[in-house]
């Protein structure tokens, strides 16, 4: 019996503080103003990244391999010559793909039989990292006529991103913190203090040229000339003020 009130006892001790503080009640959050803005920063873009390769096709995988590497290394020398450094040239990409001969027809309940290898196909993809953007049109074409048959594609960048983004941000506050004072004066509210910032935003670059410009390279028999637009670097920032009537 004497346990069992030790045991009653403790209960009520444990409960006591948590009834009292029920009693109390929660504090209430201050008010608050949540405003939001977007910076955006146009900047030209100052490098090229140019992608294109070299696919032969052939019976002997050994001779298939020596006729790609030839004219790639024949395409390294004619970059190398335009003063693009050998750190700016890349592999991106090597897939050797065989080709297999048709497989006869063959009754249901035959053993099965090992696809017989009739050639491959081996392709070989540069890209190519240009800073000298009066070069970009120079460098398709000089890979070209040195035996490159294939041209991925070309998109732009920017070597210092993160300053745009950084610039773009510091707008997007100012135009943040802007709204708020506006809203601010209008509700007849004061901002006491700023209790949150989250922040976003993502690069929008130009589109990219595509195959259509070697079509178009090959169709004139000459350069053609190369717009690269501009890069659009956006931010966005969120800002949570506690306020109080004025």
């Amino acid at each position: 019996m004497r346990t069992m009130s030790w045991i009653a006892l403790l209960i009520a001790y444990l409960i006591a503080p948590t009834t009292a503080l029920a009693g109390e009640g929660v504090k209430p959050e201050p008010p608050a103003l949540t405003v939001a803005a977007n910076g955006t920063v146009t900047v030209a873009p100052d490098t090229a990244f140019v992608t294109l390769g070299m696919e032969t096709a052939g019976k002997s995988l050994a001779e298939t391999q020596s006729q790609n590497s030839a004219v790639m290394q024949k395409v390294m020398e004619r970059l190398r010559g335009l003063k693009i450094e050998k750190e700016r040239i890349q592999t991106s990409s090597f897939t050797v793909s065989p080709h297999y001969k048709p497989p006869p027809k063959r009754p249901s309940d035959a053993p099965p039989v090992l696809p017989e290898i009739i050639g491959y196909t081996v392709s070989n993809t540069l890209t190519v990292e240009v800073r000298d953007l009066d070069k970009v049109a120079t460098v398709i074409e000089e890979a070209l006529s040195a035996g490159a048959n294939h041209f991925h594609g070309l998109h732009w960048g920017l070597r210092d991103e993160q300053q745009a983004r950084l610039n773009a941000l510091k707008l997007a506050a100012a135009k943040a913190r802007e709204k708020a004072v506006t809203l601010g004066e209008s509700l007849n509210v004061k901002l006491v203090r700023l209790v949150n910032v989250t922040e976003g935003g993502h690069v929008v670059h130009p589109a990219p040229h595509m195959a259509r410009a070697t079509m178009a390279m090959e169709a004139t028999g000459g350069e053609v000339p190369i717009s690269s637009g501009e890069i659009k670097v956006e931010a966005t920032v969120t800002l949570v003020y506690e306020i109080t009537p004025n």
